[in-house]
């Protein structure tokens, strides 16, 4: 059962990753000067988004679902 699994996940993430990746080549057209007009501030909040969600996304594979304990 373990390999069905594995190749569900190699499967999925392959092409859930390629599909980020091809959006972010889809982002990158608008860094076209010519065609669109942007600031620095507007690309900072963009990409400074991006890695937030890339971070929260990595952090799942390591600390998945961290339960928090409170007592009083």
């Amino acid at each position: 059962m373990g390999t069905n699994k594995k190749e569900r996940f190699k499967r999925l993430a392959s092409s859930r990753t390629n599909d980020v990746l091809k959006r972010l080549q889809v982002l990158a057209n608008c860094s076209n000067r010519s065609a669109y007009d942007y600031s620095e501030e507007e690309i900072n909040k963009i990409f400074s988004t991006i890695e937030k969600a890339v971070k929260d996304s990595k952090s799942k594979f390591y600390y998945p679902k961290e339960k928090i304990n409170f007592k009083l």
